[in-house]
């Protein structure tokens, strides 16, 4: 099997974008840094205020293991992206590598 992508999608409140752009550098810095994950966020060109997480995994092992491994800090992390985003609705996407 190729690679696989984990999205998270949200909109965050746009009285928000200041406190969630600071969270976003620690959010990177913990899980790209610390914990290693091929992981990044980005910006809707078109839509300010939604961004999408963007995980990418080398194996069903690693993506299966993606919630298994998260930390307290992590689930800190995550707790407070809960209260920054629109009506606290999160959409997720997971894509597979197609391989010939």
């Amino acid at each position: 099997m190729g690679k696989i992508v984990f999205t998270i999608s949200y909109e965050v409140k746009p009285e928000k974008r200041a406190d969630y752009l600071s969270l976003a550098k620690d959010m990177q810095s913990h899980l790209s840094g610390q914990k290693g994950k091929n992981y990044a966020i980005y910006e809707d060109k078109n839509k300010k205020n939604s961004f999408s997480e963007i995980y990418t995994c080398s194996s069903m092992e690693e993506y299966d293991s993606l919630e298994d491994e998260q930390d307290e800090l992590t689930t800190q992390l995550i707790g407070k992206l809960e209260d920054l985003i629109v009506g606290g609705k999160m959409k997720y996407s997971t894509l597979f590598e197609v391989n010939d």
